[in-house]
C-alpha cells in the first residue's frame, strides 16, 4: 500500500502522474518554526514527520511525506490565505530571487527504512507592476499556495527564470527524486 501523507490536492495530482494506486491521509502534525532552523532542514524535518506520523499506524505501507519552505531575502513565505496577503507577498517578491526548498521523505514501514531528499528551486520574479499582480491574482486565485502563485498555470508568466533539477518540485512534490526512492523500496516506476 502506498500512502501520501498530505491533504494537498497539488501533491495528489502530481503523484497521480506516476500511475500508482495510493491513499492520501492527513498526517495531523504541528508545523512549528524552530528558531534559527535553515529552510532546507525545516522542509526535511517536516516531510519526515508527516511520513512517520502515518507510518505509526500503517505497518505494511510505504508512506510519502513532503514539505516546501519558500523564502525571499531570508523571510519565509507562507500560504497567503487572503488576497491582501497575496498582494503583499508578490510585491515583496517582485524583481527578487525566491528560494524554494521542497523536501520529500519516503518511509517504508515494512522495513523501517526511510529515504529523504531536498530539491532547491530558484525562481526569479519579474519586476511586476501593481496592475499585473491584481490581474494575476484575479485569474489564478493562488491563495492556498506558498508564494501566492501557481507556476503550473498562469503563474509561470510572473517569472524571468526558474532553475531547478526537478520541475515538479516547485508545485510541491519532486517526482524525479520520489521515483528513485520508490524504486529503492521495491516499487516499479514505471
Amino acid at each position: 500500500m502506498l500512502i501520501l501523507a498530505s491533504t494537498s490536492k497539488y501533491r495528489a495530482e502530481l503523484l497521480n502522474r506516476l500511475g500508482l494506486p495510493f491513499d492520501a491521509r492527513d498526517p495531523q502534525i504541528d508545523e512549528p518554526e524552530l528558531p534559527g532552523e535553515p529552510s532546507a532542514e525545516r522542509a526535511s524535518r517536516l516531510a519526515l514527520e508527516k511520513a512517520e506520523a502515518i507510518a505509526a499506524n500503517s505497518p505494511q505501507a510505504i508512506i510519502i511525506g513532503s514539505d516546501q519552505v519558500a523564502a525571499v531575502g531570508g523571510e519565509l513565505l507562507h500560504k497567503p490565505g487572503s488576497k491582501t496577503n497575496a498582494i503583499e507577498q508578490l510585491k515583496r517578491m517582485r524583481g527578487q530571487a525566491v528560494i524554494f526548498h521542497t523536501a520529500v521523505a519516503v518511509v517504508d514501514a515494512r522495513s523501517g527504512n526511510h529515504h529523504q531528499a531536498v530539491d532547491i528551486t530558484t525562481a526569479t520574479m519579474r519586476a511586476l507592476r501593481d496592475d499585473e499582480i491584481e490581474r494575476y491574482l484575479e485569474a489564478d486565485q493562488p491563495l492556498d499556495c506558498a508564494g501566492s502563485f501557481k507556476v503550473e498555470s498562469l503563474g509561470i508568466s510572473l517569472f524571468d527564470s526558474v532553475n531547478t533539477d526537478d520541475p515538479t518540485a516547485l508545485v510541491g512534490l519532486p517526482l524525479i527524486k520520489l521515483c528513485r526512492m520508490l524504486r529503492q523500496c521495491g516499487l516499479s516506476v514505471p
